[in-house]
Parts: structure tokens; sequence; C-alpha cells
């Protein structure tokens, strides 16, 4: 149960990372003139992050076979 907790607060903090970066973009994409090489860093940090949570759930979900 120790490992499972651990997965579910890993994959919490991973979610709200994600929900940030994508307010930061937001935020670039509103002012004027954006940063796009910043844009661009931020969403290749964004699809790390969602593959690290993608990971984590599929620890989470035990193997069905159908």
């Amino acid at each position: 149960m120790e490992i499972t907790e651990a997965l579910m607060k890993k994959l919490s903090d991973l979610t709200i990372k994600h929900r940030r970066l994508d307010d930061e973009i937001s935020e670039l994409l509103n002012t004027t003139p954006f940063d796009q090489l910043g844009i661009q860093r931020l969403k290749k940090r964004k699809l790390i992050l969602k593959d690290q949570i993608l990971q984590i759930k599929n620890q989470l979900l035990p193997d069905i076979i159908a």
C-alpha cells in the first residue's frame, strides 16, 4: 500500500505541475511580443510531464486481459 500511496502523491504533484505549465503557456501567449522559444520549451516540459503521468497511471491500473 505504501507504494500505491507514493505513486498517488507523485501523480498529484505531476498533475499540478502540468496545470501550472499550461497556465504559464497561456500567459506567454497573451503577452506581446511573446517568446516563441520559451513557449516551445514549456510545451516540451509539459509533454514530458504528461508522459510521466501516463506511466504512473499505468502502474496504478492492474493489467486486465480481456
